[in-house]
């Protein structure tokens, strides 16, 4: 094996390289909008009044970054008009979505939930995931394309360090700012999430500014051969009626879904359970309408067969042909449920912190700011381990350890307005999610082949949140029915299968060395 040939001095010196810089600036960006349709927007609506099982609904805005692979080859291939022309493809992509996501935070902050204005609300977090999704996977392109491979791991570095700086903006930043402005559990007030909000808008203003001063990448466009305009029309056609036909689909639906809801409560006797079933099979079926608008499309001749095999289908083709059908069924598997624990609890530990009796500022101090630092150091613990044991033996570490960890939570809710307690949960979860988040970006990487990285990471980044986002919507209305501490033991044991796969996939795979990771 080769020794590392750079010393410290020449680390430290490329910590300087100005596209290792401007990834910070970016990932700051990419980390802002989240926990606005997450953690933060969960407080604002609980303290507007609205029940907690609607609450927990509103994470599933958070679906767009699930879905990205769908877009990402249109985000990769279409041109912007005007911005592309004086930005540059990559440029251009970014500035119209960080613009979507400012429009959107702003759209929020003038819409009170506590009005009764809960479906406006909805429609513009949706917009918001959407345009973050959007800046995602124009980031991660950007990332690649714009430095050679021994830049990658430094770029990566400082991208999730402004990103986790960004979620704390967003995360505690707004919970303080709230506060400050006067809001408060039992004493709502809807100007200060306005102003909240407003400044997290400006606060992109970053990502904005650091767009229109980076230059455009220059790479070698080593895929098919350029398309026309005609092209790129019928492609954005094919998506827009795909979209279209889930929505119609979806919306139409809601009355169906409650019907099959209530006949299923009444066969199984248990409303929880039957509710999952229902939404399921409502989401099952927008999906497959969505995908028999673009077969019918594609067949009809609206859409060149060639353009859609090379745009969605050689990505898929590739992963399926290096790994077989068999490993890479479980290996997608094992991407789709690998952080269910964490996510599934996640969605709703802000609401729990308040009912156990915490204050918006204490949330802020340790779980966002304290919180922060342990993850950000679990990180590094699970970067160095995964180095010296190997990626699969800490994946496992960590799916263990998230699991485990989920229990002192129980412990959390029977010890109630602990300040103490808290640090210590805090502590030991963050650290493990560190950790396992760390060997899991390493075990996406080794996936990926250099040709398609940027598809096949959207599709592993989006696959890994799909399942646990879905069935976090319903944690609210499972903490109604079973109460918390059943609750926690449940995300305990959504855990166990998960070890079950990182052991079987350790069979097939040994994930191979990369220069990119």
């Amino acid at each position: 094996m080769r020794t590392i040939s750079h010393s410290w001095r020449h680390s430290l010196q490329a910590l300087g390289h100005p596209r290792v810089v401007t990834m910070l600036f970016l990932g700051f960006s990419a980390g802002i909008p989240l926990l606005l349709i997450f953690s933060s927007l969960s407080l604002w609506l609980r303290e507007a009044g609205v029940e907690r099982s609607a609450v927990t609904f509103f994470s599933w805005a958070a679906l767009g970054y699930s879905f990205k692979f769908v877009w990402a080859p249109l985000v990769d291939t279409l041109p912007v008009p005007f911005l592309t022309s004086k930005l540059g493809r990559r440029r251009g992509w970014m500035l119209l979505a960080q613009g979507s996501i400012i429009a959107a935070i702003t759209g929020m902050a003038f819409v009170d939930p506590a009005q009764g204005h809960l479906a406006t609300m909805a429609l513009i977090a949706v917009l918001l995931g959407f345009s973050a999704a959007t800046q995602d996977i124009v980031i991660d392109a950007y990332r690649i394309e714009s430095a050679d491979v021994s830049l990658q791991a430094l770029m990566s570095s400082t991208y999730i360090a402004g990103y986790r700086v960004g979620m704390l903006v967003s995360g505690a930043g707004a919970l303080f700012l709230a506060s400050a402005f006067g809001s408060a559990k039992g004493h709502y007030h809807y100007q200060a999430w306005q102003e909240a909000y407003l400044v997290m808008a400006g606060a992109m203003s970053v990502g904005v500014l650091t767009t229109l001063i980076i230059s455009e990448p220059t790479v070698r466009d080593e895929r098919a051969p350029s398309r026309s305009t005609a092209d790129h029309a019928r492609l954005l056609f094919l998506f827009i009626v795909a979209v279209a036909g889930f929505i119609f689909v979806f919306h139409f639906s809601s009355e169906p879904a409650a019907a099959l809801s209530n006949t299923l409560t009444a066969v199984l006797g248990a409303e929880t359970g039957a509710r999952f079933l229902a939404e399921t099979a409502r989401l099952g079926i927008g999906v497959t309408t969505a995908w028999l608008s673009a077969v019918l499309m594609i067949h009809a001749g609206v859409v060149s067969r060639d353009v859609v095999q090379a745009t969605y289908v050689a990505p898929l083709k590739d992963f399926f042909g290096r790994y077989g059908l068999k490993a890479a069924l479980l290996l997608l598997l094992l991407v789709g449920v690998y952080r269910i624990s964490d996510i599934v609890l996640g969605v709703i530990a802000n609401v729990f912190y308040q009912d156990v009796g915490f204050t918006k500022p204490e949330i802020a101090g340790v779980v966002k700011t304290f919180g922060l630092f342990m993850t950000i150091a679990g990180g590094f613990l699970g970067g160095l381990l995964s180095v010296r044991h190997g990626v699969i033996r800490i994946l496992l570490l960590g799916a263990l350890l998230s699991a485990a960890t989920n229990l002192l939570f129980i412990a959390l809710a029977a010890a109630g307005h602990n300040l103490g307690m808290l640090y210590l949960v805090i502590s030991v979860d963050n650290l493990s999610a560190g950790l396992a988040s760390a060997a899991f970006v390493a075990f996406l990487s080794s996936l990926t082949d250099i040709r398609f990285t940027a598809m096949q990471y959207a599709i592993f980044s989006s696959l890994m949140t799909l399942f646990p986002k879905i069935l976090g919507g319903y944690s609210g209305t499972i903490v109604d029915s079973l109460g918390y501490s059943r609750f926690f033991k449940l995300t305990a044991l959504l855990g166990l299968p998960v070890l079950i796969l990182v052991w079987q996939a350790g069979h097939y795979l040994n994930p191979p060395r990369t220069d990119r990771s």
